[in-house]
């Protein structure tokens, strides 16, 4: 009988103590897992900043040291500030397609382009409508259609070859050399011109615009390496697909920099500039940023990325098209049409993530 009462109360300690030390164990296993998801996210936004920082002293610094060996702030202005303005993305493509990410390097190309038209040029056209007068921009603006249609071609099989990489970056090239040609031969009373030189630093010493690339070329990798490797944790720990972290915080994040330049152009009256800046950026994001994966780690993609995310930032594109080249005959973007690019914005965040 006493072995029999003994029995069950073992059992009971046994019972009583295992799962306390196994609850002890997940619960510390879930804290030291919540902790490193937070260093993450602060990893994440530390480098987002300075990626976007040193991006800016890149080009400050490019524009300066360009401008002091005599070349004309157009020149400056239609290739190495419209560059700049894609650094970020080039380079957070370029390290998530090293890493072995290239659903994170389309979704952040085809990303931005949707950010930039439906919440940059949405935003910007909510403060104050834009006005499209300017000659550069009609000659880009069905550029970029063009560049969004060879896009849409390339992912719609699924497959991003190395061919079609590069493809994309001698068109990429080519757009350069291009810009470069067309800005000797600009109008002078074109607003951009204006607009643009006034963006150019003057009187910048030699010495500190070639630290200032340095230091922007040193930043903008590291940054972007952790920026993405943090990016990719989160990601993961949520269930999110490489694709939708590419196509949302990542792509957000490497647009802010498009936000506040095309907030602040139009509230200093630049409406060219503010629009040429999100035409130059979609432009450069298909020939440069798409590249990236095509060139390093070509392959299969997210079958979403040709079948969803490729057809809305086409939609996106023919309807700023057609917004700046109205029936009307007025070339503005109003504010009611940035209200629809918002809510299309909005909508397509909801879309990813229901």
């Amino acid at each position: 009988m006493r072995m029999f009462f003994m029995q069950p109360t073992a059992f009971s300690a046994n019972f009583n103590v295992k799962p306390d030390i196994n609850l002890r164990q997940y619960t510390a296993v879930f804290k030291e897992t919540e902790s490193t998801v937070l260093f993450q996210v602060i990893i994440f936004l530390i480098g987002l900043g300075v990626l976007s920082w040193s991006a800016d002293k890149f080009v400050y610094g490019a524009s300066a040291l360009a401008k002091n060996y005599g070349v004309s702030p157009m020149l400056i202005g239609l290739t190495i500030v419209a560059m700049g303005s894609s650094a970020p993305e080039i380079v957070v493509s370029a390290t998530a397609s090293l890493n072995g990410n290239p659903d994170t390097a389309v979704g952040n190309a085809l990303g931005s382009n949707i950010t930039n038209i439906a919440l940059v040029l949405g935003l910007t056209a909510l403060i104050k409508p834009l006005l499209v007068s300017s000659s550069t921009l009609k000659r880009e603006l069905p550029l970029v259609l063009i560049v969004t249609l060879i896009a849409v071609y390339f992912l719609s099989d699924q497959v991003l070859s190395y061919t079609e990489g590069l493809i994309l970056i001698t068109l990429f090239a080519i757009v350069i050399g291009t810009m470069a040609w067309l800005s000797f031969r600009v109008d002078k009373n074109d607003p951009l011109v204006s607009e643009t030189e006034d963006e150019i630093p003057n009187d910048v010493p030699t010495i500190n615009a070639i630290m200032w690339v340095i230091i922007g070329l040193v930043l903008l990798p590291l940054s972007a390496h952790f920026l993405v490797e943090s990016a990719v944790y989160i990601a993961k720990y949520f269930g999110i697909s490489d694709l939708v972290i590419g196509l949302t915080i990542i792509a957000l994040g490497t647009s802010l920099p498009e936000l506040a330049a095309s907030i602040a152009g139009v509230l200093k009256g630049e409406d060219d500039l503010a629009l040429g800046n999100i035409i130059g950026s979609n432009i450069f994001n298909i020939l440069a940023v798409l590249a990236m994966p095509g060139l390093i780690i070509p392959g299969v993609i997210d079958a979403d990325a040709s079948t969803r995310d490729a057809y809305i930032m086409l939609g996106l594109t023919l309807l700023l098209f057609a917004f700046c080249f109205n029936l009307r005959g007025t070339r503005s973007i109003n504010r009611y049409e940035g209200g629809i690019f918002v809510l299309i914005f909005l909508a397509y965040q909801y879309w990813l993530f229901a």
